[in-house]
């Protein structure tokens, strides 16, 4: 099992390298979903989300698509949209996933190092807790 910490990852390396875990039969497990960035400016960054999730049917708004809010669901679709998930294997590898939103107690300690940290302070970046804050996630732990 790979233990994977999110913090400061760039969200597209992160799932890229997922994504090729996964599909070589790996379990992997993410903590800190909610620390992973997104490089760009926050405002074309926001408008591109916004746009996914406002994406529905005119007709009948309750039919999909349907695009998550939540930190570890996002990192979780975004993974998601590297692997074939409609195949078998696809399928499969996406049940070896796991998400976490923080750190859970029987993961302290066992994260790995990624490759997919930012190298340079960037100003222009978003974390994922922010999007998903700004998109009308409420974080239950902030309550």
């Amino acid at each position: 099992m790979k233990v994977i910490d999110a913090t400061e990852a760039i969200l597209g390396r992160l799932a890229a390298k997922t994504a090729k875990d996964l599909l070589n039969g790996e379990d992997v497990v993410i903590i800190n979903a909610e620390k992973a960035i997104i490089t760009g400016r926050k405002e074309t960054t926001y408008a591109r989300y916004k746009q996914l999730v406002d994406r529905a049917d005119r007709a009948n708004p309750t039919h999909g698509p349907h695009f998550p809010r939540r930190p570890d669901m996002l990192l979780k679709r975004t993974v998601r949209g590297m692997i074939n998930y409609k195949s078998k294997r696809g399928k499969a590898a996406l049940r070896k996933l796991r998400v976490y939103i923080g750190m859970p107690q029987e993961y302290d300690g066992k994260a790995q190092p990624t490759e997919a940290r930012a190298r340079g302070t960037t100003s222009r970046h978003v974390t994922i807790e922010e999007l998903s804050t700004w998109l009308g996630w409420k974080n239950p732990l902030k309550e």
